[in-house]
């Protein structure tokens, strides 16, 4: 059964994971990672067409589904962008608002999601329709109905959250990825690698984010 995330904070500004003692994003710049790694290491915006999915292990803080959504935007897409989120620990809403508070520009798209997720695990517009399947993914991702043209593996460390990187569950991912799909990962563990080549991706290490050397990307045949 999901819990609510449980919190402590760097620097008052960083949510870390009590569950996994692992950070929620980069201590150097959260936003930039996620740039570099979901969107970048997935070819976005470049590949986004109408009817473009996402799918992501981990919703965690928000921050990469409300840039895939900017990203979308100012791309010039007027449908939607569906993003499909699995996560076990959700964060309470004021958790959220407090992670996202060094991003005053995101607040535009940040406040109604914000507001609809405090009823429901759906949020829509014209432009993006948000799905949070809360739960073990585990479990979950099996029983999706959907495919994804981009993962967001968006995990705790490996080492400390091996649960969100097991082999079978990487297979699903495989599964549920539409040919010529991708992911990308900030993490370049060999096991994850090998096990996301089991899954079907042709898969690469290449160049981290920050003081990270590597990452991983992959796509589907």
């Amino acid at each position: 059964m999901n819990q609510t995330a449980h919190l402590d904070w760097r620097d008052g500004k960083v949510p870390v994971s009590k569950h996994f003692d692992d950070p929620y994003y980069s201590l150097d710049d959260g936003r930039a990672e996620t740039v570099f790694v979901y969107l970048g290491g997935n070819q976005l915006p470049e590949r986004f067409v109408p009817g473009f999915h996402i799918a992501e292990l981990g919703f965690g803080t928000g921050l990469s589904a409300l840039l895939a959504w900017q990203a979308w935007r100012e791309a010039g897409h007027q449908t939607q962008l569906h993003l499909t989120s699995f996560e076990l620990y959700p964060m309470t809403a004021g958790d959220r608002e407090r992670a996202l508070a060094p991003w005053p520009d995101l607040q535009e798209l940040a406040a109604p999601m914000a507001e609809a997720l405090s009823t429901s695990n759906r949020f829509e517009t014209p432009t993006f329709k948000l799905t949070v399947i809360e739960g073990d993914a585990r479990q979950t991702l099996p029983s999706w109905q959907g495919s994804a043209d981009a993962w967001f593996l968006d995990g705790f460390s490996p080492a400390k959250n091996p649960e969100l990187w097991d082999p079978d569950l990487l297979k699903e991912v495989g599964a549920h990825t539409n040919p010529g799909g991708t992911c990308a990962t900030y993490t370049a563990a060999g096991a994850v690698r090998r096990a996301l080549a089991k899954a079907g991706f042709d898969v690469k290490r290449t160049q981290g984010f920050g003081r990270k050397r590597h990452m991983t990307v992959g796509k589907m045949p």
